[in-house]
Formats: structure tokens, C-alpha cells, sequence
């Protein structure tokens, strides 16, 4: 073979991104939420195997006291039907979906909840129960969600915010997102996290607005309005995440090319990415639903088990943090 041909080859190995063992960041995750005291958690309609074994499967790892809500007879069948055994946890009764969930909302105000895990039921059905202004779970911060992404070719694990609620954030509500990903980044154990603020740019100008905000949040974060955070952007996604990408381009933070939080500019860039990332990267996607009083744990039929304990593990950590510490101010 040519010299230069091997000189080439070699580059190219030097610069191929390492592959990780497949859920390797989640074990990580679960074993740490073994270490606490399991959460009193609220299985919103639990009805049929895949969320109803779920939720089973925390409790017997050890990592949550579940709470079953939802039409009993339907739960009681669904267990029988497919031997899952729920002899041990207390089933409130709940005529419906929605019933189900303004139950879990109410069980949660009465302290005998840490976090919530949605069952069958849609995610439409209890959010609108965590957000009601009147009965539910809403706090002085605004409500978003975070994937917590275990992808094989990247060594960090990847948090994705908001890909789920907020469609088009406006300043305020960005600031909530970085904040609320930060506090859930550090409550886990993994420390202070790196925040990469995302655009299509790594430039500030005004024909991207999403520029602005990315320089506006950094500089809130100097100002302490963002906290246990290190924050950089407008960053682009490659020179976000490669380091071979922010050298060229002549990036120099403590977060270009190794970012640990991608803040995406609003919900179709969120949701596009994180779906890349599953299915072209083969990434293990887990999610939390942060800003209320308790954590909620958004399961979907697509995930895997690994994913649905991580979102579980995530959750309990993020409960063991808050039952030591002042819970978030109400709105």
C-alpha cells in the first residue's frame, strides 16, 4: 500500500469517533439510584403490560415504592393476564385516564408522592393535569423536558432540552430550560455540567434570532441568573460536539466541542435531533418532564427497558436531591 495511502488511513482511524458499550452511561445511572432511598413514585394508568411491567421492574430493582392509579379492575386484569405480580402496592382507583391523573396530581399535593410515572395514558391527558393553574404541580419555573441520551459514538452522556412542550421559547422560557437541564444534570452526579446553546451558527447576528438568545443566555449565566452551569453559544451542532470541528473554526471555550447539553432553539430542532441521534446513531433515549413540584417520568412504547429504568434511575436521583434540599418556589 502507498505511504500516503497509509498516512490517510491512519487520520482517518485517529479522527473516527470511539463506539461505547451500548447503555453503558445508563448503567451508570442505575446503579447510583440504587444507592438512595427508593422514591414514592405515582404510576399514572398503568393499563397495559409495557407500563404496568415497567413500573414493577423499578420497584423489584429496588429503585422506587410505586403508587398504582388508574381503573383497578383493568390493572388487576392487565397483571393477571400477563403475570405480573402486584400484590405487594397499593392500587388507588381512578374511573378513567383522566380521572387517573387528576388522582396522581392530588396524591402528589398530599405528600405522598415524589415523582410521577405516565402509564397508558396520553401525555396530553397528564400534562394537562401537572399544568392546570388551579390544582396542578406548577411552580415559579417554567416546565420542560430533557432527553437524556446514552449515544454509543459520543463519550458524554448527551442531554437534548426541550425537544417535547415548548414549541417556539421565547428568552424567558430558554433560561428555565438551561436551568432546569443544569439542576437535573448536576442532581444526578454528574457534576457541572457543559451547555451548548445551538444554532445554525456559531456567529451572533440578528438575521438568526436564536443567535441572540444563544448570547443573551450566555450572558445571564455571567451574571448568575443561570447557575452551576458553563454555558457557551451560539454554537453549531458540529463544532458543538467535535473538537476537531471547533478547532478549525477557531473556538476556543471550555464547552465547544465537548458539550455535555445541547439547547436546541425550539421544539422541531429538538425533536429532529434527538430522533437522529436514535435512529441513525443508535442512541438509547430516556426523559424527564422538569419545572413542576415532582419529576415526571415520560415513557413511551418505543423504549426499551434500559431506557425506561434510566428515565426512572434519573428521576429518583433528582427526588433524592430535592428531599435534601428547599423544593422550587411556587409561581
Amino acid at each position: 500500500m502507498p505511504r500516503e495511502r497509509e498516512s490517510e488511513i491512519g487520520t482517518l482511524r485517529a479522527i473516527s469517533p470511539a463506539t461505547h458499550p451500548p447503555g453503558s452511561k445508563y448503567d451508570h445511572l442505575i446503579a447510583k439510584a440504587k444507592q438512595v432511598t427508593p422514591a414514592l413514585t405515582v404510576v399514572v394508568h398503568p393499563c397495559d403490560e409495557t407500563s404496568l411491567r415497567g413500573a414493577v421492574a423499578a420497584a423489584e430493582l429496588g429503585i422506587i415504592k410505586p403508587t398504582l392509579v388508574g381503573p383497578a379492575a383493568r390493572i388487576h386484569k392487565v397483571a393477571d393476564e400477563h403475570r405480573i405480580q402486584i400484590g405487594g402496592f397499593q392500587v388507588v382507583d381512578a374511573a378513567h385516564s383522566e380521572a387517573a391523573a387528576a388522582k396522581a396530581v392530588e396524591l402528589v399535593h398530599e405528600g405522598k408522592g415524589e415523582m410521577l410515572m405516565k402509564g397508558s395514558l396520553h401525555t396530553d391527558e397528564l400534562m394537562r393535569a401537572v399544568t392546570s393553574s388551579k390544582t396542578g404541580l406548577r411552580t415559579a419555573r417554567r416546565i420542560s423536558h430533557v432527553f437524556i441520551m446514552d449515544v454509543p459514538t459520543y463519550a458524554e452522556t448527551l442531554f437534548v432540552t426541550d425537544a417535547a412542550i415548548n414549541i417556539a421559547p421565547d428568552l424567558d422560557a430558554k433560561r428555565d430550560i438551561v436551568q432546569n437541564a443544569a439542576d437535573l444534570f448536576h442532581q444526578v452526579g454528574l457534576g457541572v455540567p457543559r451547555v451548548a446553546i445551538l444554532s445554525a451558527v456559531e456567529t451572533v447576528t440578528s438575521k438568526i434570532p436564536s443567535t441572540i438568545d444563544a448570547a443573551a443566555l450566555c450572558k445571564m449565566a455571567d451574571r448568575g441568573q443561570i447557575t452551576n452551569a458553563i454555558l457557551d453559544g451560539p454554537l453549531a451542532f458540529d463544532n458543538a460536539i467535535d473538537p476537531e470541528a471547533a478547532r478549525i473554526k477557531g473556538i476556543q471555550s471550555p464547552v465547544a466541542g465537548k458539550a455535555q447539553i445541547l439547547v436546541v432553539p425550539d421544539l422541531e430542532a429538538g425533536n429532529m435531533l434527538a430522533k437522529n441521534l436514535i435512529y441513525l446513531s443508535k442512541a438509547d433515549s430516556a426523559g424527564l418532564v422538569l419545572g413542576a413540584r415532582v419529576p415526571v417520568v415520560l415513557t413511551s412504547r418505543a423504549d426499551s427497558v434500559r431506557s425506561r429504568m434510566a428515565s426512572c434511575a434519573a428521576a429518583v436521583l433528582y427526588a433524592a436531591a430535592r428531599r435534601n434540599n428547599a423544593p422550587l418556589p411556587t409561581a
